[in-house]
């Protein structure tokens, strides 16, 4: 009698293709995310507080309200000085419509700061080393961290701009391919800050250390740039430091797409320096990673 030997079973072999490690890492982040809604909502509270308290407070138009004299002026002509110095000064009617397309630079950088603080925890908690012994490759690592901080990103701003919508931003300017230009300018910012602070986290294993750097960037990211007043006047020293501050160009994209407003640049010129900056730092995050991304 001749024994009959079974075929083996098939094996069912995980995936190692690049993209599927990309996607795996990319939905385990956003799961942090979307999983728990509150972290969504205190997200939102600070460029919500700043279009509340700031974008309504600082009403510029009102400096030329009636019953405010100017020596030489006529009473009558007092308050039709308003839209004309709102005009030539911010380039729209009011300084809440200018602050909100602000806010969506801020959310943007608001977030893209948190992307590094990932790469700390999951060090701390020993899930980077158990990643970096899979054939997930590294680049897919740190893009992963990047991509996700891009959805939150892009998911925040656009409730951030129905919100302010709703508080009476302009819209007399809006269009489809304007709101979809001004996100496109969106993702490419989201892209290149959150690989500076991945990149500036692949060796901490400190939360305190990553925080003093996200603290130490924050604010001079923010107001050197466009995104709360005109940098035509501000110091001329200061200007220079506008122009190479990728926010500024996010945020001149916006306005000009959003409310008609003069740029900084032109739109061609706003959308190649952004491309340029997404691609370079995000090619420099995935070769470093490759060096510094240890276990």
């Amino acid at each position: 009698m001749v024994a009959v030997r079974a075929e083996p079973a098939a094996e069912e072999h995980a995936s190692t293709s690049p993209v599927h490690g990309l996607w795996a890492l990319t939905n385990r982040e956003l799961k942090k995310w979307y999983k728990v809604p509150m972290l969504l909502f205190f997200s939102l509270i600070q460029p919500v507080i700043w279009l509340t308290l700031y974008g309504t407070g600082m009403n510029f138009g009102t400096l030329f309200a009636k019953g405010i004299s100017i020596p030489g002026v006529p009473p009558s002509e007092v308050a039709s000085l308003s839209s004309q110095f709102m005009l030539n000064v911010f380039g729209v009617s009011n300084y809440f419509s200018f602050l909100a397309v602000g806010m969506l630079s801020f959310i943007v950088l608001f977030t893209a700061m948190f992307s590094g603080m990932s790469v700390v925890w999951d060090r701390r908690f020993g899930f980077l080393d158990k990643v970096l012994s899979t054939p997930v490759s590294r680049g897919a690592i740190i893009m992963a961290k990047v991509f996700s901080s891009v959805v939150r990103s892009l998911a925040q701003a656009a409730i951030v701009l129905v919100i302010a919508v709703l508080m009476d931003m302009d819209t007399s300017h809006f269009s489809v391919v304007g709101i979809a230009g001004t996100f496109a300018a969106l993702f490419l910012m989201t892209l290149g800050l959150s690989s500076i602070f991945v990149m500036l986290a692949l060796r901490s294993s400190d939360w305190q250390t990553q925080m003093a750097i996200m603290n130490l960037l924050n604010l001079p990211l923010l107001f050197a740039s466009n995104a709360l007043f005109p940098a035509k006047f501000m110091p001329a020293a200061l200007q220079y430091v506008v122009r190479l501050n990728p926010i500024s160009y996010g945020t001149d994209i916006g306005r000009q797409l959003l409310l008609g407003a003069p740029g900084l640049n032109t739109l061609a010129f706003d959308f190649s320096f952004l491309a340029g900056f997404a691609v370079v730092f995000s090619a420099i995050g995935v070769v470093l990673s490759w060096r510094y991304l240890t276990r």
